[in-house]
């Protein structure tokens, strides 16, 4: 995206938010690159021969996107932290719909890690991710939303920050913890005991 493009996506989407239906129109172009890109991230690194497609994964999102309603769009964070948990919950149902079919067959992997590119951590399986994730939720709903915004939303720190009104510091810190929370949880049954 272009640098002035956050601003336009954000007066396209409170345009929207006011019954302007031409804004959606115009918004669709602009963050449809970014939506292809999130996707490519998170299928790339699925099994070959996967039948879930990026463009398939983008046009889902948009479709549930269009269908909310009762959103009030404050920003393009907003929109993004929104079709984050979108997109983790189209990939997860799949990843179930796959699984239950296969009776147990390999399900959907990503990499924990592949947002922030640093060293690879070991593949996490997106259900057993999801998992954690709502289980860390249970107990810091704030760490469990940074690495859905992160990872899912492609977010930045800068923009994670924002959208959730906490400092940067607290961002980093929150997601250091997460993610070494989410390590331990998603590697402990491959632990020698």
């Amino acid at each position: 995206m272009s640098p002035s493009s956050p601003h336009e996506v954000t007066q396209l989407l409170l345009a929207w938010n006011n019954g302007d239906q031409d804004a959606l129109t115009k918004l669709a172009p602009l963050v449809e690159t970014e939506l292809r890109r999130l996707a490519k991230v998170y299928l790339a690194q699925e099994r070959p021969g996967h039948t879930l497609q990026p463009t398939e994964l983008v046009n889902e999102a948009f479709i549930k996107l269009i269908d909310v309603t009762v959103v009030e769009w404050k920003n393009r964070s907003h929109f993004f932290g929104i079709t984050a948990q979108l997109m983790r919950h189209i990939l997860v149902d799949h990843a179930r719909r796959r699984q239950a079919m296969k009776h147990g067959g390999e399900a959907v992997r990503v990499s924990l890690v592949e947002a922030e590119n640093v060293a690879p951590i070991r593949q996490a399986c997106i259900i057993e991710l999801d998992d954690a994730l709502s289980e860390l939720a249970r107990f810091d709903e704030r760490k469990s939303r940074i690495v859905e915004l992160k990872f899912f939303g492609g977010l930045s720190e800068e923009e994670i920050s924002e959208l959730l009104d906490i400092s940067l510091r607290t961002v980093q810190r929150d997601w250091n913890l997460a993610r070494s929370w989410l390590y331990r949880q998603l590697n402990k049954d491959r632990q020698p005991t």
